[in-house]
């Protein structure tokens, strides 16, 4: 070894949480050689621009040939696809992990693909910003956040743990669940979040088109705030609500009878129980800023959030 947690990474998928752990490499672990992969030229020639890898290839079998550690950091739904590629590239030892915000379904896909002496560990790096590309990346966006991993069954303890300090130089909290209890968790942290501001976002692009206008010139911080988490990568987010669909329907049904409880609590002014629903929900979210993971700014902590390359600190994390 020469001193780095690994020798050879390769990131196949240099986006936001991809050009962010590069950023975090470059900075920790200057040793480590950074290969680069990404299917457009245009995306290679960012990344060199900025200096975030020492080599770049639109292949991933090129990528992770002689890799210690390779990241998947795309879409999900190119994850099999890249496992076909990266399997008879992988050497034996390589760990395999990946930042994809559903785990079952990667479990499912991507471990039948790999050859059995090439370790798995999934993994959820929770955090991100609603931008994306290369540019988007900060090597502080990491810190203080969850990092959750999935292992399987008979997963190598040296790999997970080894996945874990890495995700730890990066300023990471890191912890190990059930894949099957992650994707319940995120799809009500993070997944139907971000479904009904896409929704709300959707009614208003329906309205008429003087009240739409006025939508716009007035909004006000929540329809600001749901506009800002409805600005995030399409492509990401159409694939996490089909690959945990289950939890999300579950979730959305839940929320449906909720709702369905709020309308009549209205219709029939009933107060007393509204007011007790508002202040069970504003001591849930005194909770989420005592346990670190926002701040009691005016503006929900999107200024106060750590700057990065684009100019917009907010965080959107998935």
């Amino acid at each position: 070894m020469s001193g780095a947690l690994f020798d050879r990474v390769a990131l196949i998928g240099i986006g936001l949480i991809g050009s962010s752990l590069a950023r975090v490499l470059r900075r920790d672990s200057k040793n480590t050689v950074i290969v680069a992969c990404a299917r457009t030229a245009k995306t290679l020639e960012a990344v060199r621009r900025l200096n975030l890898a020492d080599e770049t290839t639109d292949d991933p079998a090129a990528a992770a040939a002689g890799a210690d550690l390779v990241v998947i950091a795309t879409p999900l739904s190119a994850y099999a696809e890249i496992g076909r590629k990266i399997a008879p590239a992988l050497r034996p030892g390589a760990i395999v992990t990946d930042v994809g915000s559903v785990k079952g379904v990667v479990i499912r896909e991507l471990a039948p693909l790999l050859p059995a002496q090439v370790h798995f560990v999934p993994g959820h790096p929770v955090a991100g910003t609603e931008h994306s590309g290369p540019e988007a990346g900060f090597a502080e966006m990491f810190q203080d956040r969850w990092c959750i991993l999935t292992p399987p069954p008979g997963t190598a303890p040296e790999a997970v743990q080894k996945v874990r300090a890495m995700w730890e130089m990066a300023g990471m909290r890191v912890v190990t669940m059930e894949a099957e209890h992650h994707d319940k968790v995120l799809a009500v942290t993070s997944h139907l979040p971000h479904l009904i501001a896409y929704t709300i976002v959707g009614t208003a692009t329906e309205l008429g088109e003087d009240l739409q206008s006025e939508v716009v010139a007035y909004s006000a911080g929540g329809f600001r705030d749901f506009t800002r988490i409805a600005a995030s990568d399409p492509v990401m987010w159409r694939d996490i609500f089909l690959t945990n669909r289950e939890a999300v329907l579950e979730l959305l049904q839940r929320f449906s009878e909720d709702l369905t409880a709020l309308q009549r609590a209205i219709r029939f002014s009933e107060g007393d129980w509204l007011h007790d629903v508002f202040v069970e929900a504003r001591a849930t979210r005194r909770g989420i800023i005592e346990a670190g993971q926002d701040t009691p700014a005016a503006d929900f902590g999107r200024h106060g959030a750590l700057p990065h390359a684009s100019g917009a600190p907010a965080r959107d994390e998935t």
